[in-house]
């Protein structure tokens, strides 16, 4: 009985393998006979017919499981063939996603490019030679040397898109012969070094013009000029004027210091702006030989309060007017005027008649030290950051800043800034 059984069960597993057979190979039919004859002999060795069973269902299990290996090996390489021959979908999708520009490159060939990378290569750009798809020299040298399996440290492209344009280029290998080229826009980030080196370099240069004089008048005076009372105050007046005017520098350094500090802090302070502006022009009724005078204010009766800090909308008022009252011609008017503007906004005025400023240079008014006439400003005590100085206090009281110039007949600078109540102004 065991004897009959195990036939059974040998005869079984032969039946569950006859249709696996189907889809052997010619080599695996060699293999099976060589299966086969080896139960045979061993049956014809052994003298037990069992034995020999046994023997060819282990091998053609064998044979099976080596197939099915095989089989599932070949599976694999041809869904990885799938995935690297073109990209799929959700590739694209991730890609197009990225706010800056990339492309998917394999070998030197452009296989995708996001909308971004389109908007600044082209729309062209799949398909094409990366090399001549990103158009910079820097970019073919760089990427004709980057190999598969390297990562090359990135490189810095000028002029790609734009003239004054500047982009970070990186190349990444992400394996099957690919390669993933990102730009990064560095043009805003090299702009603020290059201020910031500017800024440095200006400061510096404003700062010695003064103590240089100072020095001099001073090793002067400790000459034998020192002994004539009439030069002895003379030059003890130019020395007194540079220290005021390096005294004015180093304020208005600290106060835009100080106001780029509190940038991100809107003011919260509810301030009476009227009687603001009716304090600063009584503080400069004497100024500038008698100007003051000609100050004319015309603020809205009622005007409601705005919201805000209280010192830095003082400082925004001088200089603004006192700009008005330095380059407008003298006996001319200086209007200031504060009115509701609608939107919960309340509009200031200050308008000069002056020689006006020319239309190429309004764009750089609230650059640092920067000056239209550099000798003029100097002479008039000028720092050359009041405007500066006015742009970051309005930034940072969330509102707008315009200057309109005509050349002959003045410059008119309007500020809008926030209603402490803004149901109050009509629209």
């Amino acid at each position: 009985m065991p004897r009959r059984f195990g036939w059974v069960r040998a005869s079984r597993r032969s039946a569950k393998a006859a249709p696996v057979l189907e889809g052997i190979t010619p080599r695996g039919w060699l293999a099976a006979v060589i299966v086969a004859v080896t139960a045979v002999v061993t049956w014809s060795l052994s003298g037990d017919w069992q034995v020999g069973m046994v023997t060819l269902a282990g091998g053609l299990v064998a044979l099976l499981a080596s197939s099915q290996m095989r089989e599932e090996r070949q599976a694999e390489a041809a869904a990885l063939a799938r995935d690297t021959a073109v990209p799929g979908p959700a590739i694209e999708v991730a890609i197009d996603a990225i706010l800056e520009p990339v492309l998917l490159v394999e070998g030197t060939r452009v296989m995708l490019a996001n909308r971004a990378a389109r908007t600044l290569l082209g729309e062209h750009v799949a398909g094409e030679d990366v090399r001549t798809a990103i158009r910079h020299p820097a970019a073919a040298a760089h990427l004709a040397q980057s190999r598969d399996d390297e990562a090359l440290p990135p490189i810095d492209l000028v002029g790609l898109g734009a003239l004054n344009q500047r982009w970070e280029l990186r190349a990444n290998a992400i394996g099957g012969n690919r390669r993933l080229v990102h730009l990064l826009d560095r043009t805003d980030a090299h702009a603020a070094e290059k201020m910031r080196v500017d800024f440095v370099a200006n400061a510096s240069h404003e700062l010695r013009t003064p103590l240089a004089s100072i020095l001099g008048y001073v090793e002067t005076l400790a000459d034998e000029a020192g002994e004539d009372p009439e030069i002895r105050a003379r030059f003890l007046r130019i020395v007194l004027d540079e220290a005021r005017r390096m005294d004015r520098l180093v304020g208005d350094l600290m106060s835009l210091s100080r106001i780029e500090a509190d940038k991100f802090r809107q003011p919260s302070d509810s301030i009476e702006f009227g009687q603001l502006i009716r304090d600063v022009a009584d503080t400069l009724a004497a100024a500038h030989d008698g100007r003051g005078r000609d100050i004319s204010l015309h603020v809205t009766p009622g005007l409601p309060m705005v919201t805000g800090d209280a010192v830095q909308l003082s400082q925004l008022l001088h200089n603004l007017i006192g700009n008005a009252m330095k380059y407008g011609r003298a006996g001319t008017p200086i209007r200031v005027e504060a009115a509701p503007a609608g939107r919960g906004m309340i509009r200031l005025v200050v308008a000069d008649r002056g020689e006006g400023i020319p239309p190429e240079h309004l764009p750089r008014l609230t650059e640092r030290f920067y000056r239209v006439d550099a000798g003029r400003s100097r002479s008039l005590g000028g720092t050359g950051l009041g405007l500066a100085i006015v742009k970051h206090i309005v930034e940072r009281h969330r509102g707008r800043f315009d200057i309109a110039s005509t050349v002959g007949e003045g410059t008119r600078v309007t500020v809008m800034l926030r209603a402490a109540d803004a149901a109050v102004i009509l629209a």
